[in-house]
């Protein structure tokens, strides 16, 4: 799990921040501080500390400008407003990856739409999603790739075990798909890392349906 995103999340479990979070992103322009205060019936005070450990968990981000319409001299200092902030937040326990899989299948909808075979294409565009997340390195790099995914990996003797599903809802309801283009990003991770694994379909209760065979040196 990413600690920021993990934060993030848990920076809302004060119902004072959270009524304050749900009032910000529920308006459509950024709101100050006094009309936040007000609108959740907290003191000013409260209403700044919490709007700024928003700020600070990444919910949201501020901007300065004066209210009211009142420019130049005399005007007063801008006031701090509060909007949402554009970076998206989300926690899963296990980890969850539906963002990862739709854009893979969308990429092999446009593969198809060229011509490919849409097998062929969903096979290519979760290879190509594999490899751009993976680095060049050894069968180390290749575990730490797949836990950043949600993979959950961990290596007995010459293979590599995956523990979790990050598509887990999908590849319940539609399991040869989602599980070929599990192999198949699993081999492009192999592949852009160099690592000589080969991912295979072996399905397993409790695991993940694809592992990774180690080669011999």
């Amino acid at each position: 799990m990413d600690p920021a995103q993990a934060a993030a999340v848990g920076a809302l479990a004060d119902p004072t921040r959270l009524a304050l979070y749900e009032y910000v992103v529920a308006r459509a322009d950024a709101v100050g501080r006094e009309e936040a205060a007000a609108a959740v019936e907290v003191p000013l005070h409260t209403a700044k500390f919490h709007l700024d450990r928003l700020v600070e968990a990444g919910l949201l981000t501020p901007e300065f400008r004066r209210l009211g319409g009142r420019t130049g001299p005399g005007a007063g200092r801008p006031n701090k407003l509060y909007r949402r902030a554009d970076a998206e937040v989300a926690v899963s326990l296990p980890g969850r990856r539906y963002d990862l899989v739709g854009h893979i299948l969308a990429g092999g909808v446009e593969r198809a739409a060229d011509g490919v075979v849409l097998h062929d294409a969903l096979d290519e565009a979760a290879g190509e999603a594999g490899r751009a997340a993976a680095t060049p390195g050894d069968l180390s790099t290749f575990v730490s790739v797949l836990e950043d995914v949600g993979f959950e990996p961990r290596v007995e003797d010459d293979t590599v075990l995956l523990a979790n599903c990050p598509f887990d809802a999908l590849a319940q309801a539609h399991t040869e798909l989602v599980c070929g283009l599990n192999r198949a990003f699993v081999q492009g991770v192999a592949d852009g890392v160099g690592c000589g694994v080969t991912a295979c379909l072996e399905p397993e209760p409790g695991l993940c349906c694809v592992k990774g065979r180690v080669s011999s040196p």
